[in-house]
């Protein structure tokens, strides 16, 4: 059964830094893309960020270009966000996220994926 776990959400000051991990299990991972959504309190879930199976292609909400990082280290089979320059509007559950076709780029659809993680709450005090 594949499973995606994330860690790493916390609560930091505005500036500050986290680094999310998202572990998976029980699929080629090498083979799918995976991404990170977020779900501020009160608002519906939103694209963050992209990376393609290889790691060769991201793309990024406008939002976070410039602040954020998704990379990826396939022999681990885990995927990662660095979160830099953190703003209190960035404070969500964030999500990770496996698209349903291997060699598949992901994309902002929900319906892209068929794999969630459980969550992992950011908070960013101001």
């Amino acid at each position: 059964q594949v499973q995606l776990v994330e860690s790493g959400g916390g609560l930091v000051q505005a500036g500050g830094s986290l680094r999310l991990s998202c572990a998976a299990s029980g699929r080629t991972f090498s083979s799918y893309a995976m991404s990170w959504f977020r779900q501020p309190p009160g608002k519906e879930r939103e694209f963050v960020a992209t990376i393609s199976w290889g790691g060769t292609s991201r793309n990024y909400v406008d939002s976070v270009k410039g602040r954020f990082t998704i990379s990826r280290d396939n022999a681990k089979k885990t995927v990662y966000l660095q979160m830099d320059s953190l703003e209190p509007e960035d404070t969500a559950v964030y999500y990770c996220a496996s698209v349903k076709e291997r060699w598949t780029l992901g994309s902002a659809l929900s319906d892209d994926y068929d794999v969630w993680g459980q969550g992992t709450q950011v908070t960013v005090s101001s």
